[in-house]
């Protein structure tokens, strides 16, 4: 879903990242935000799955077809979360653009890459205008977000690495840049 190999792999990269530290935000020890980071560390690896160039690796149609089914099934997952809050629209939002840009590939003729002029133009615009629009938002929140000092201006150590919000807010903004970055090649 990108062009030049070199941005391709700075992408899988920054998923593969994005997916470990979600990883590490799992063993909080807050029920909610594990669960959360076990939904964003699928996307992020999958993210990266669906992000090796084309150069390297050109996934059969079934490779696709299964995750589309996986992001499907995280974003009706999202949908029943979403019924106790708002704050599981974006997880929605998200697994169902990954959905989405598996089935555009799917259904794509050769399957390959970055071909462009695939998908739906409308819903393609409406999940890029979203996810810009997500981006700059937590980009403007990262910046505002408190960070607790002692003394010469260290952290505490009272909050462990699966409770820090600028690093979780870190995350989800990564992967929403890659996100529109995915939507752009479609």
């Amino acid at each position: 879903m990108h062009g030049p190999v070199s941005p391709g792999w700075l992408l899988v990269a920054l998923c593969v990242a994005t997916g470990a530290y979600c990883l590490l935000r799992m063993r909080s020890t807050v029920e909610e935000q594990r669960r959360a980071a076990g939904g964003e560390a699928l996307m992020g690896f999958g993210m990266a799955a669906m992000a090796v160039p084309a150069a390297v690796l050109t996934p059969p149609r079934w490779a696709w077809l299964v995750y589309t089914v996986v992001f499907g099934s995280a974003a009706l997952r999202a949908l029943w979360a979403a019924r106790t809050g708002p704050h599981h629209l974006h997880h929605l939002m998200g697994a169902s653009a990954m959905a989405y840009m598996a089935a555009v590939m799917a259904a794509a003729p050769g399957h390959h890459h970055g071909s462009g002029g695939s998908g739906v133009p409308l819903l393609t615009t409406t999940l890029l205008l979203y996810f810009t629009g997500y981006v700059l938002l937590s980009g403007a929140r990262l910046v505002s977000v408190p960070v607790p000092a002692v003394g010469g201006g260290f952290r505490t150590g009272s909050l462990g690495w699966g409770d820090r919000p600028e690093l979780a807010r870190a995350c989800r903004l990564s992967m929403g840049m890659a996100t529109v970055a995915m939507l752009i090649t479609l």
